[in-house]
């Protein structure tokens, strides 16, 4: 058994479904913490929930935060059975008694010091609480805390929290003046950055956000659709810094 606050929330979520995957991670005694099924397992379990649980942190989930969660679920291309799994797992996190700091210390031990695999948790998980435009001073408490119990420093989720700004800006600009300035905060670097320093970045980016590696360490299979749009929008970011510099 999985066990835990992960085991005994996912048990609840899966209700009466049971997907064949669920079901061979929790009666799979011998896959132990680490393995990647199980892994993949507890990606998806804390995600969802804790998803619900920072869109509940100022106190109402608001509708651009259960579309994201809706849009995850798109884009993982879940069938019927695990996107009511999933909505119920979201469910779970907005629960009074969500045991929020048991399901991180939980997820880290599983996750088995995997750092990519938890920065791209930590980046799906922001991304809820950018969803309605802003961050509420609730939300980033809890960001903090959950960003420092996975290991991250301060100064590491402020970097983070400022790429995926960045991405927001990318993806929808009001003009290419803002495109060009969200492109420079997604790669984490300025202007005044030299051309080795934007070709380090990118490629460290890149090799954070590989899908195949991320699939490797745990990240669950449905979701590398959503690693393959954050590499492209990467690749994307360097194109038009590397062409404006040039025509400049």
């Amino acid at each position: 058994m999985m066990g835990g606050p992960l085991g005994a929330i996912l048990g609840a979520s899966l209700g009466n479904y049971f997907d064949s995957g669920f079901q061979r991670v929790l009666s799979d005694s011998s896959m132990a913490p680490g393995a990647t099924e199980r892994v993949q397992s507890v990606f998806f379990t804390t995600t969802f929930s804790v998803m619900g649980y920072i869109a509940k942190a100022d106190g109402r989930v608001s509708p651009s935060e259960i579309q994201l969660a809706e849009s995850v679920m798109a884009q993982m291309n879940l069938n019927s059975v695990q996107r009511e799994v999933a909505r119920n797992l979201f469910n779970e996190g907005k629960s009074a008694d969500f045991p929020f700091h048991d399901v991180i210390a939980q997820f880290r031990r599983e996750c088995m010091r995997r750092q990519n695999l938890m920065q791209m948790f930590v980046e799906i998980v922001v991304a809820t609480a950018l969803a309605d435009g802003s961050i509420a001073s609730s939300e980033k408490q809890l960001l903090y805390v959950l960003s420092e119990n996975l290991g991250f420093s301060r100064a590491e989720f402020e970097s983070l929290l400022g790429r995926l700004g960045g991405q927001a800006g990318f993806q929808h600009p009001r003009d290419h003046v803002a495109k060009l300035k969200a492109a420079y905060k997604l790669l984490d670097i300025t202007p005044s950055s030299s051309d080795q320093e934007l070709k380090k970045a990118y490629r460290r980016q890149m090799n954070q956000h590989h899908p195949d590696k991320l699939v490797a360490k745990g990240l669950p299979e449905e979701m590398m659709e959503i690693a393959n749009q954050k590499t492209q929008q990467i690749k994307e970011a360097y194109d038009l810094v590397r062409q404006e510099r040039e025509s400049g």
